[in-house]
């Protein structure tokens, strides 16, 4: 639902979420007001995208006074912001919860994304292929940063179904397609990343030891797959390989995932042929970044 921006307003009035004094700019110094105007308008637009960002790891919304917080920021800055964006469609705001949501308008930013880059039209047939032949879901990621995104998905006929639905931001360190997105980097982002990600251990069983990632990215170069077996999450097991440009660098990877109950890993590396095989029509067909 659009913000009707008087109701939050009235929302504000009314005591619900209270807005401390606006606050007092200092004056530019003489000569400075131009470029101390293009300053701050630089700065708003950079905090009004991080506020997108936080509602992003928001799945139900937040309140502008829980958003204030995340983001640091004074409360009047923030609902400045926020009215901004929920008059241009950027966010959604719910009158009778008072929360904010992302807004239709990022979705079809990002699906025109999606299809520039052919994660959705030229990327599906293949995945859904995949999928028929596994009877699994399929996914395929790429790096943001020092993360994963997963940029499409297909799921399975089972019940049982994977969660990291397209914009999932995922650990690079503890997912079958961060471990391939990392093996296959460039040699000194490769080497970046082994030396600077954070190995939080996100279950019992994950690489969390700088000396072990390394000689895992090692083994996942050698044998041009990576896995992962419960280290991202209990219950679950996949296995990835890289979508590989022209220098032979990733630019995506490709995975199947399961319930541990379902498939062995021994099964589940059964379908490394069929992942390689769909990952090098994907890299013929996608544009490589």
């Amino acid at each position: 639902m659009s913000v009707n921006q008087t109701t939050a307003d009235n929302d504000v009035s009314s005591g619900q979420d209270p807005s401390p004094a606006p606050d007092q700019a200092a004056a530019p110094a003489p000569g400075e007001g131009k470029s101390a105007r293009s300053a701050d308008r630089t700065d708003m637009v950079g905090k009004a995208l991080s506020l997108l960002v936080l509602l992003g790891d928001e799945p139900r919304g937040a309140s502008a006074a829980e958003i204030s917080r995340r983001a640091e920021l004074p409360f009047s800055t923030t609902y400045r912001l926020l009215g901004s964006l929920t008059r241009d469609g950027f966010v959604d705001y719910e009158p009778d919860g008072r929360r904010y949501h992302l807004g239709l308008r990022i979705f079809q930013l990002g699906q025109r994304v999606s299809n520039h880059h052919g994660f959705a039209g030229t990327a599906l047939p293949i995945l859904r292929r995949v999928t028929d032949q596994t009877g699994e879901a399929t996914i395929l990621s790429v790096r943001d940063g020092h993360h994963h995104l997963t940029v499409n998905k297909v799921d399975g006929p089972q019940t049982f179904r994977v969660t990291s639905d397209p914009g999932h931001l995922g650990a690079l360190h503890a997912t079958a397609v961060g471990k391939a997105l990392v093996a296959f980097a460039e040699d000194a982002e490769r080497e970046a990343l082994i030396e600077e990600l954070d190995l939080a251990p996100l279950t019992d069983h994950t690489i969390t030891d700088r000396a072990a990632f390394r000689a895992e990215m090692e083994r996942v170069r050698r044998q041009g797959f990576a896995v992962m077996d419960e280290e991202n999450e209990n219950g679950m097991r996949a296995v990835a390989v890289p979508l590989l440009n022209a220098q032979g660098h990733a630019f995506a990877s490709l995975a199947t995932a399961v319930p541990v109950f379902r498939l062995s890993m021994e099964g589940l590396l059964a379908h490394v042929p069929l992942l390689q095989d769909a990952a090098a029509e994907l890299a013929a067909r996608l544009p490589q970044r």
